[in-house]
C-alpha cells in the first residue's frame, strides 16, 4: 500500500473550535450520494486493518481500558471525565483507519489526533446520549432508531471538519437510506464484542479495534473517497 507524506494534509482543526458548516453543493453531494453497504467487506476490512497494526490498536485499546477505570473511581466526577474525553479518544480508531486506507503514514501517535476535534466531537457524544436515552425512555424503539442513525456522527466530524449537529443530520439522512442494513450492521459488531466479553474480557482487546476499524470502513464505503483533517 503506498504511504503518503504527513506534510501532505491540510492543517488540523483547533481542538476548541466548533467546527465548520459544509456548503449546500458539498452538503447535497453527500447526502444524496447511493451506495451499497457490504458487512462482510467492512468486517473483513476491520480485522485486516487490525492485524496489520496490532500492536498499536491493543495498546490503544489498553489505554482506554485505564481511562475507564481510572475515571470510575471518581463517581459522578469520573463519568463527566469519560463524556469529556471518550469521544476524542474513540475517534482515534477512525483516524488510524482513514490513515491506513488512505495509503498515508500512520504512528501511533494519530490514534489521539481525535483531540484536534475535541469540542464537536464532544458535544455530538453528549447530544447522541441524551436523544438515545430519551429515546428508550419513549418505549425503546425511538432510542433504537436514534443510536443507529447516528452511528456515523464522529466519523463525519473528523472526516469533514463540521460541526456536531450539522455531522449528527449528514449520518441521519445517510443511515436513513438503509437504516436497516445499518441496524443488522450494527448488531453483528455487538455480537462481535461480546464474544471478546466472553473471552474472560481479553478478547475486547482484540474486538474493540476491529469493530471500531469495520464501522470506519464500512463509513468509508457510505461517503467515498475523501483527504479530510486527519
Amino acid at each position: 500500500m503506498r504511504r503518503g507524506s504527513r506534510a501532505q494534509n491540510p492543517e488540523p482543526m483547533a481542538a476548541f473550535d466548533f467546527g465548520r458548516k459544509l456548503d449546500q453543493v458539498t452538503l447535497d453531494a453527500l447526502v444524496g450520494r447511493e451506495y451499497h453497504l457490504d458487512m462482510r467487506a467492512a468486517i473483513e476490512g476491520g480485522w485486516r486493518l487490525f492485524r496489520e497494526h496490532a500492536g498499536e490498536f491493543i495498546g490503544f485499546t489498553i489505554i482506554l481500558f485505564l481511562v475507564s477505570a481510572v475515571s470510575s473511581l471518581f463517581s459522578n466526577a469520573g463519568s463527566l471525565i469519560v463524556s469529556a474525553i471518550f469521544s476524542p479518544l474513540s475517534a482515534g480508531f477512525i483516524i488510524a483507519t482513514f490513515r491506513i486506507m488512505a495509503g498515508k503514514e500512520f504512528h501511533f501517535n494519530d490514534l489521539f489526533t481525535g483531540f484536534h476535534h475535541f469540542l464537536p466531537l464532544l458535544l455530538a457524544g453528549l447530544a447522541t446520549g441524551c436523544i438515545v436515552g430519551a429515546g428508550f425512555l419513549l418505549l425503546i424503539v425511538p432510542g433504537i432508531y436514534f443510536m443507529v442513525s447516528y452511528l456515523f456522527a464522529s466519523a463525519i466530524v473528523v472526516d469533514y471538519g463540521v460541526e456536531f449537529w450539522q455531522a449528527m443530520e449528514i449520518s441521519r439522512r445517510l443511515i436513513g437510506k438503509h437504516w436497516f442494513g445499518l441496524f443488522g450492521f450494527m448488531l453483528v459488531l455487538i455480537v462481535i464484542n461480546l464474544l471478546g466479553l466472553l473471552a474472560l474480557g481479553i478478547g475486547m482487546l482484540v474486538s474493540i479495534p476491529v469493530t471500531s476499524c469495520a464501522m470506519a470502513v464500512a463509513y468509508r464505503g457510505v461517503v467515498g473517497e475523501h483527504d479530510g483533517e486527519w
